[in-house]
């Protein structure tokens, strides 16, 4: 098969795929209630089936893995009822995120290699261990009887986990991507307590500081890891209401801006294609940027010329 066919092929996966993510997204979203809609499950199934199908096809066996594991968590849905709490409808949210991430990730690079997204498919497949072992409570009938002490032994194993993902992040260069998986990673955290004010209040403010890109990166990650661990551990022993953002978090999130400072390290990387390199610039900067960047080059060819 010649180059122009193999991309035309992907280009309709990628379209097909960002509907079966539309549908997901909704089904997810409204979970409470589509569980009780036979259709709606089997299109969210059926979703899930076709994305892993097209991925294997083409040979994206990270985006297979994960599209396999929703569909086989959807599978349960189909079989047995089930009663949609917040940790259920966050799981299944979480694990669309991770099938999103990927899919966006191809679109963007036509160099997308299934290497550069192992770190992303073992996220993932923690998070559907997670979630097929919660959805086995459920179906057990151990969600009335799960004690206090029980549940907040799954905070701290989840906290604690999601700071390992965290910390091998932070090894890794500066760079928006990996800032921006940093932050996915945070989010995910709110949703181990979305009643818990305290909590959420802190995890938006470490989201927001993850963006800044005025202190090195190794400062934020001492700043954020070091809050998220203390306070983590303040919800796992039910003093919820004791977490405060401290004062040098507080300071990272009020300084944090989108625009790069002159110098810092943070970096992207541009494909040569010149349309994959416009998507790339697209995706890293704002508008004001973009402006500067093409005021810029400008500015270079007619001093070339």
């Amino acid at each position: 098969m010649d180059t122009a066919s193999q991309q035309r092929i992907l280009g309709y996966f990628i379209e097909e795929a960002k509907e079966h993510l539309q549908t997901l997204e909704q089904g997810i979203l409204q979970l409470s209630t589509a569980v009780k809609d036979t259709e709606m499950v089997n299109e969210m199934f059926r979703a899930a089936h076709s994305v892993k199908g097209g991925a294997a096809m083409l040979g994206y066996s990270t985006i297979q893995k994960t599209a396999h594991r929703l569909e086989d968590s959807f599978k349960v849905l189909r079989e047995h009822p089930v009663d949609v709490d917040q940790k259920l409808e966050s799981l299944f949210l979480t694990g669309y995120d991770y099938l999103q991430d990927l899919i966006e990730r191809l679109e963007s690079s036509p160099n997308f290699r299934d290497e550069d997204a192992l770190e992303i498919l073992e996220q993932a497949e923690s998070n559907f261990t997670l979630l097929q072992n919660y959805l086995k409570e459920l179906l057990a009938g151990n969600q009335s009887g799960i004690t206090t002490s029980e549940a907040s032994i799954n905070i701290a194993e989840e906290v604690k986990e999601t700071l390992k993902e965290m910390l091998l992040l932070f090894k890794q260069p500066d760079s928006p991507t990996n800032r921006q998986q940093l932050q996915k990673l945070c989010q995910n955290l709110g949703r181990l307590a979305p009643e818990q004010t305290n909590w959420q209040n802190l995890v938006k403010t470490a989201t927001v500081a993850l963006a800044n890109t005025k202190y090195p990166y190794n400062t934020v990650a001492q700043i954020v890891i070091k809050e998220l661990k203390l306070c983590g551990d303040l919800l796992h022993s039910g003093q919820g209401e004791q977490i405060v953002p401290s004062n040098n978090l507080k300071q990272l999130a009020a300084t944090a801006t989108k625009t790069v400072p002159p110098g810092n390290v943070a970096q992207i990387t541009i494909p040569v294609e010149p349309q994959a390199a416009a998507i790339a610039i697209l995706k890293s900067f704002n508008k004001q940027q973009i402006a500067q960047i093409i005021k810029i080059l400008s500015s270079q060819i007619l001093d070339k010329k």
